[in-house]
């Protein structure tokens, strides 16, 4: 009887030995501790970190046919050279009655950007095999190369993509 309640505690102190070993100290190391062997941070995920710092969201000014509307970027790379080519002036053509299309002067940088996601209305986006931007008015559908850059920030904006032909983009001072 005795060596039946044993064994669980010999069990887990084996475990403890081992993970102790393992991590080259007496203490064990957390997902995002330096692991005590290289000083180097131990992660889990192979995501892409993402600062929490909110000094590079970017916000920027839309003129949709004369009317204001203002819409903030997001921290991508993608976002980050879209800021770059601001300000910008361009005509705009409808496209499958769900956003406004205009073509930009060069395709962005993509790199790093998640796999295609399903826009919705007030989505910023660049589409990069046809290197154009994209203003959704109505909900989108997922398309490899698509990369949302930012959202308008009041949705009230959003009905006057519907009909915009032309839109002015500038950073916000």
């Amino acid at each position: 009887m005795r060596l039946r309640l044993a064994l669980p505690a010999i069990s887990a102190a084996v475990g403890l030995l081992a993970l102790t070993a393992c991590s080259g100290s007496g203490q064990t190391t957390g997902p995002s501790a330096p692991a005590a062997s290289s000083g180097h941070p131990r992660t889990t995920s192979t995501q892409p970190a993402t600062p929490s710092d909110r000094s590079s969201v970017v916000r920027i000014q839309l003129t949709l046919d004369g009317h204001p509307a203002r819409a903030t970027l997001n921290e991508s790379p993608a976002a980050r050279d879209f800021a770059a080519l601001l300000p910008l002036s361009l005509d705009l053509e409808d496209f499958h009655r769900t956003e406004r299309v205009a073509d930009l002067p060069r395709k962005l940088d993509t790199s790093g950007a998640p796999d295609a996601p399903t826009p919705r209305p007030g989505d910023l986006a660049h589409y990069a095999p046809w290197r154009n931007l994209a203003l959704f008015y109505r909900d989108g559908e997922a398309s490899p190369g698509l990369v949302i850059l930012g959202h308008l920030d009041d949705r009230r904006d959003i009905d006057r993509l519907a009909t915009a032909d032309r839109v002015t983009i500038e950073p916000l001072t």
